[in-house]
């Protein structure tokens, strides 16, 4: 986390045009979804190369957007042709800290007329224990998972709920999942799909290790950044978890 140059090194080799060389990569290996960000490439990508790429991207329902900027915010994601939107996981934990999850379910409720699924995304295991007991009727989570068994990991004496708004001492930003074990016994509870993200903790997991234990632990889908070079080794890694998860404790959802 204190390679300062990092980001630097990350903008000179991930070029535009590298970004559309790695979809076509990734579309070759089974990947068929880019999640989050990246629409305008996505859709530079399908026209320049032929490809058939789509992208899940998020809504912000924050507290200040009026109903009118949320709807068509909503309708223009919807317009782009995306197979599923979500509400954006920041935004969740701080509608969620701040006792909103009306607002979550407000949301949910106005995007699932367009008749698409629709998801809500968090940090924090308080967002979807307090949408399953407000009935929110989300189609999906979206909810980091990662075990704790790093160097960098936040000592369990320091860590706290929503941690990653607040910053506080021994956090770095590479700790998205302070309770693992609480997060995989209570979406065991959970009957919808669960897409996992930060399942390698920004990069402090090796895939191997990272992947294994979001899909034995309940992980219906995985949401992971990579660089070119690690797609093809990731997605024969990924197919032969999958299968080797076909009996775990929490039943696949989707």
């Amino acid at each position: 986390r204190d390679l300062k140059y990092v980001r630097t090194l990350f903008r000179a080799y991930v070029t535009e045009e590298r970004i559309l060389e790695t979809f076509k990569l990734a579309e070759e290996h089974g990947i068929n979804t880019v999640f989050e960000s990246g629409a305008n490439f996505v859709a530079r990508y399908n026209k320049e190369y032929g490809g058939h790429m789509q992208i899940i991207p998020s809504i912000n329902p924050a507290l200040d957007k009026s109903e009118a900027k949320l709807k068509a915010e909503i309708s223009q994601r919807v317009d782009t042709g995306a197979p599923a939107i979500y509400v954006w996981g920041v935004m969740g934990d701080q509608l969620t800290k701040q006792g909103r999850v009306d607002r979550i379910k407000q949301a949910v409720e106005w995007a699932k007329k367009h008749d698409i699924p629709v998801g809500v995304g968090s940090h924090s295991l308080q967002v979807p224990m307090e949408c399953e007991k407000a009935h929110v009727p989300c189609d999906f989570y979206v909810k980091t998972l990662h075990s704790d068994d790093y160097p960098s990991a936040t000592p369990k004496e320091l860590r706290k709920e929503f941690i990653w708004l607040d910053g506080g001492k021994g956090w770095y930003d590479n700790m998205w999942c302070i309770n693992p074990e609480e997060t995989i016994e209570f979406m065991r509870t959970v009957e919808k799909p669960w897409i996992a993200f930060k399942v390698l903790a920004a990069g402090a997991i090796e895939p191997r290790q990272g992947f294994a234990h979001a899909f034995r632990n309940g992980a219906d889908f995985i949401a992971v950044g990579m660089f070119d070079f690690q797609i093809k080794e990731n997605c024969e890694m990924a197919r032969r978890l999958v299968e080797r998860e076909k009996t775990r404790p929490r039943p696949w959802r989707a």
